[in-house]
């Protein structure tokens, strides 16, 4: 390989790197949106709105009494509906409805309906158990015959002389 070989392979490299640091930005919660812990005990969240128009916008408010005000009307705010993204509490409340999404809600309807992963995974681990499993059988069988052969291979060499 020439030098200019090894500079265009290692430009492409560069390239792959990038993309996939790229591709690995995770989501944060703008700065000035997050509430730390002496706002939290005084029942602020972070309220993520989730707009007609599927927007998201970002607001500090603060719970009264189980509810929050937002846009002039008094939304829901139970403990059920509050939820934590790296210790900060967070709201997603859709704009057009009073009521915030609930993951109890969301976890019994996916229950009910039949589309939770619960049973998928221990069937999904048994199946790969089971495969693991044929797997190694077939391997101990290769690795006698590879040792007899080797054994052979020697024998055969002290035989004739070694050389």
């Amino acid at each position: 390989m020439t030098i200019r070989e090894d500079m265009d392979a290692m430009k492409e490299t560069i390239k792959k790197l990038e993309e996939q640091k790229e591709a690995k930005k995770k989501f944060k919660i703008p700065f000035f949106k997050r509430v730390n812990t002496a706002k939290a005990k005084q029942n602020y969240v972070t309220l993520i709105k989730i707009n007609e128009n599927s927007h998201l916008s970002f607001k500090t408010v603060q719970i009264e009494d189980q509810t929050l005000i937002e846009d002039g009307v008094p939304r829901l705010a139970g403990a059920g509906y509050v939820l934590y993204y790296k210790k900060n509490p967070v709201i997603l409340l859709p704009n057009w409805s009073v009521e915030p999404i609930s993951t109890k809600e969301h976890y019994e309807r996916s229950l009910s309906d039949g589309s939770n992963t619960v049973g998928y995974k221990l069937l999904l681990a048994k199946m790969k158990s089971s495969a693991i499993e044929n797997k190694v059988k077939m391997g101990g069988m290769i690795k006698w015959i590879l040792g007899i052969g080797l054994l052979a291979i020697i024998g055969f060499a002290f035989m004739t002389g070694g050389g």
